[in-house]
């Protein structure tokens, strides 16, 4: 039990100094509590008023004035936590996405022995992505077998939208979840059963930040940015477009009636990521989803490539087991 908040936390850990103390729950979540000591440090900045609280050396950002920005993301961590050093943060999330990179791997690996192309479509809110799912099953039903996961906090909205076309769908709710991760995919992929050499969608939470770090296993992130937003969307959000293969600039059919300046939302864009590959669309009037469709075909086209070799190989083993059975 957690002498503080009386949180009954699972384990105690000591960091540093002694100044703190963390506590891993049965849930997997962790908090820090500061700790003052008999001992005093001084600290004194000679501008305490009356009735503020005292500043600690933990605490205190140096705020002297309003010309400096504060960067709380310039640690080893690149995050910034209450009461937990970057050491503790980062070895926290070294061990969170070991294990979320298991579960993808394991779900990558199914994905490749059936020959099912993944992707996994990424942006903010608002952007257009279940409208350009939408079109983009229009465009390949019949072509290929579809099934699409959809990711959102609460309700079953955009599923809905996905099986009005025929496809099978499956929500995943996240509650306070800001993404979806591997083992909530693969409890996906138990229950649609996608068909081998089939095409496999995941929609997921509206978040530039969080889906970034986690590896889903698939075969491509695809980043949608809609002209409806901002031209240094990438610059502000590094990590996402870093870690796509793809960027989609959506609702490209509104460039006239804004002000936005589509080269420079791109050229930001391959300032992050210079292998990026981008297609302007517009899930609305359809222009360029053709692109992005044959993009689609030719990836899919090689992952039956791999999996048609992947069969062939299993039947010439088995050939041969069946060879030295028969001349035992």
């Amino acid at each position: 039990m957690c002498t503080v908040c009386g949180c009954g936390a699972g384990e105690v850990k000591i960091e540093g100094d002694g100044h703190q103390h963390s506590h891993v729950h049965e849930d997997g979540t962790v908090h820090s509590h500061a700790h003052d000591h008999e001992h005093a440090h001084s600290h004194s900045h000679g501008h305490q008023h009356d009735g503020e609280p005292a500043h600690t050396p933990d605490a205190h950002h140096h705020e002297h004035g309003v010309g400096g920005d504060l960067d709380f993301g310039a640690g080893p961590a690149g995050a910034h936590a209450p009461g937990l050093s970057q050491s503790r943060m980062v070895q926290i999330e070294q061990d969170i996405l070991s294990k979320n990179n298991a579960y993808a791997e394991a779900n990558r690996q199914r994905f490749d022995e059936r020959g099912i192309f993944a992707l996994n479509l990424v942006s903010s809110p608002g952007s257009g992505k279940t409208t350009l799912l939408v079109k983009t099953i229009e465009l390949l039903q019949g072509k290929v077998a579809i099934t699409v996961v959809e990711g959102d906090q609460q309700t079953s909205n955009d599923a809905e939208r996905i099986r009005a076309t025929g496809v099978a769908a499956l929500q995943i709710n996240t509650g306070k979840g800001c993404h979806l991760d591997g083992h909530m995919v693969g409890h996906a992929l138990d229950r649609l059963q996608p068909a081998d050499e089939s095409l496999f969608l995941i929609e997921n939470v509206g978040n530039l930040v969080c889906p970034a770090a986690f590896d889903l296993g698939e075969h491509h992130k695809v980043a949608i940015l809609s002209v409806t937003e901002g031209e240094d969307k990438p610059l502000k959000y590094p990590d996402m477009f870093r870690a796509a293969d793809v960027m989609l600039l959506n609702k490209c059919d509104l460039l006239p009636y804004l002000e936005f300046d589509a080269d420079l939302a791109e050229a930001n864009a391959r300032r992050v990521n210079p292998h990026l590959t981008v297609f302007r669309v517009s899930a609305t009037s359809g222009d360029g989803l053709a692109a992005w469709v044959s993009w689609i075909e030719a990836g899919l086209e090689a992952q039956r490539g791999k999996h048609g070799q992947t069969v062939d190989a299993l039947k010439r083993r088995v050939a041969e087991l069946e060879r030295q059975l028969a001349v035992r």
